[in-house]
């Protein structure tokens, strides 16, 4: 291989370079061959009517710039993709435009140009929420998500939230911890699962009954052998036992291709050891890491073994970002897990395991409305 196409592929993250050589780990049936990119087009499953009534356990009603395409929009996109229930969170981030970039970013990964915390999103999605008819109110469940997890005074902003709309509020989420680039362009202090400054935001969701939905990667992309993140999540889930706690994405994002096999391994530990986390499948760990990536999608055998182990613990999301134009192939790429469940593990994987994590008066009314 000559010198640029190996820098080529470390750039995109292919090849993962460390002190201890050049390696690429995949494990759980998977395959040394550099993937293709997956594409957002399988008509197998894309095609008909919903196969799966789901909630969708990860969502941002605007993007990075505070954007979206609106309520109209994705109620057109939950009803044709089964969507029956949908957390409905804004963006923590804004991506700052730059006096010196000629073109507008449109994605905080566009350029070079910082992040910064933005409080105003968990405004507009209570605003929003609001106009939302009454018949269809039910299934949306906003959480609080716009302040800064290294601020100490962060939990005050949580507060104000609840005074201002109560009960509106059904969780809190998505918090930001360690989150591969964006961690390196938000200004100010590292972000993390355990830093101090959540203390008080853990123990005010476990108080309100409100769950929580953390994002904190479990390693470095250049630590891909040791995992060197996933105390900050277990400190969390240690101190705080009586917090519900849904780990994002299980943990993985972008460039994160650790050895499936250990990492299932490791994530059934945690699961048994604490009764109080929950994990979520959602956005492209999907396709890159728990499935072969290929046209197919089928999920590796070490994944089925863990969610048929926990079957009560595990969700599936779109992680939507403002704008639906993937979000039927968002939702439906899960249909080759489910299709490979028993019939009641696929339910609470599809649907019911994401409400059990929900204010008891939640699904208390929830119990209710089907009763009826």
């Amino acid at each position: 291989m000559d010198r640029r196409k190996f820098l080529k592929l470390v750039s995109t993250g292919t090849v993962v370079c460390s002190v201890q050589g050049i390696f690429t780990l995949t494990g759980c049936g998977g395959s040394n061959v550099i993937r293709k990119k997956v594409q957002a087009d399988p008509e197998w499953f894309m095609n008909g009517t919903p196969k799966y009534m789901v909630s969708d356990s990860h969502f941002h009603y605007v993007d990075f710039l505070q954007d979206t395409e609106g309520l109209n929009a994705l109620l057109r996109n939950m009803n044709g993709n089964g969507v029956e229930h949908i957390m409905m969170s804004g963006m923590p981030l804004i991506k700052k435009w730059n006096k010196d970039d000629p073109v507008p970013p449109k994605y905080y990964l566009d350029n070079n140009s910082r992040t910064y915390w933005y409080s105003a999103t968990d405004y507009y999605v209570a605003e929003t929420v609001e106009t939302i008819p009454e018949a269809e109110r039910y299934r949306f469940h906003p959480y609080i998500c716009a302040f800064n997890p290294t601020d100490k005074y962060g939990v005050e902003h949580v507060k104000r939230m609840i005074t201002q709309y109560g009960d509106l509020w059904e969780g809190i989420g998505e918090i930001f911890g360690h989150r591969d680039d964006l961690t390196n362009l938000t200004y100010g202090e590292r972000a993390r699962a355990n830093h101090v400054a959540l203390d008080p935001v853990y123990e005010l969701a476990a108080r309100k009954d409100l769950p929580v939905c953390l994002h904190n990667n479990c390693t470095s992309r250049n630590k891909l052998d040791n995992p060197v993140y996933v105390y900050e999540v277990e400190d969390a889930l240690k101190k705080h036992p009586e917090t519900r706690i849904t780990w994002a994405h299980a943990g993985l994002s972008r460039y994160l291709d650790v050895d499936q096999d250990k990492y299932t391994e490791m994530l059934g530990k945690m699961l048994s050891q604490y009764s109080n986390l929950w994990i979520d499948l959602s956005w492209i760990v999907y396709e890159d890491f728990i499935t072969d990536g290929r046209h197919m999608y089928e999920v590796k055998s070490c994944w089925l073994e863990l969610i048929n182990s926990f079957p009560d613990k595990f969700m599936i999301g779109s992680d939507a970002v403002g704008n639906f134009k993937n979000y039927a192939f968002n939702i439906r790429k899960y249909y080759t897990l489910l299709d490979n469940l028993p019939k009641d593990t696929a339910k609470k994987v599809a649907r019911d395991n994401y409400l059990s994590t929900l204010p008891e008066r939640v699904r208390k009314k929830l119990a209710e409305r089907e009763r009826v």
